[in-house]
């Protein structure tokens, strides 16, 4: 039941991101060039130019074309995704299938570029740099980046939301200290939580879903351009 709550969820995150696109492309399509960008328009065009940004200053603005789509995309779909509990769904990312194949796509992506760019000799000799007896090494050192970025997102996801499930269960324990007595049973509607709960939300799931987004777009733009000759960038 789990499994299949997750793939809905996923399913409806996917055509919400997919709307979101068609209405805002829209809208952007109906701005005047010559005016300057207000409104919801407005923020998701510094919101794209940001990304622009970060992107080309690490692999250069030549190349920052051809990655800055799928790291909008990234962004976007692990953002929505860590918030998306907000709203009483569970979050894809605290299922470790799917912070396991984002990783993957990047990791396959980095091999491209380094395969790209540095060509395929030397893609094969650095497993046995500096001398051969490193191949076990660093054979666990290309794989070793996918794990980790798949097990800090999943981990610090699904941490935020056993702490939320705490924090409600603490809420109706005070709930039921403070006013079980007027029932029978001892157990009250858990009115503490809608106090208590906003404040921890905004932590556990904003800001962390945002700083864990941030984490991994920002590692995976900068592992892309390390394997980016600077002649390439400039």
């Amino acid at each position: 039941m789990k499994i299949q709550s997750d793939v809905y969820t996923i399913i409806l995150l996917t055509l919400l991101i997919g709307i979101g696109i068609i209405v805002v492309s829209k809208k952007i399509d109906k701005l005047d060039p010559y005016a300057k960008p207000k409104g919801f328009a407005g923020a998701v065009i510094l919101g794209v130019q940001s990304v622009y940004n970060m992107v080309s200053n690490s692999t250069g603005k030549k190349l920052a074309d051809h990655y800055v789509p799928y790291i909008l995309v990234l962004w976007t779909y692990i953002f929505l995704a860590n918030i998306i509990s907000l709203f009483g769904l569970s979050s894809p990312t605290a299922n470790y299938s799917v912070t396991l194949l984002l990783s993957i796509i990047t990791w396959v992506m980095i091999q491209y570029v380094e395969l790209k760019y540095g060509g395929f000799k030397a893609y094969m000799h650095s497993f046995i740099e500096p001398i051969a007896v490193m191949l076990p090494m660093n054979i666990f050192g290309k794989f070793s980046t996918m794990l980790s970025m798949s097990l800090r997102l999943f981990g610090n996801i699904l941490c935020g939301g056993i702490m939320m499930q705490l924090i409600y269960s603490a809420c109706q324990s005070l709930s039921n200290l403070l006013l079980g007595w007027i029932t029978t049973s001892g157990t009250v509607f858990n009115f503490m939580a809608p106090i208590l709960a906003p404040l921890l939300h905004a932590y556990f799931d904003l800001f962390s879903g945002f700083i864990q987004t941030l984490v991994f777009v920002t590692l995976t733009v900068v592992l892309v351009g390390n394997d980016i000759p600077e002649e390439i960038k400039k």
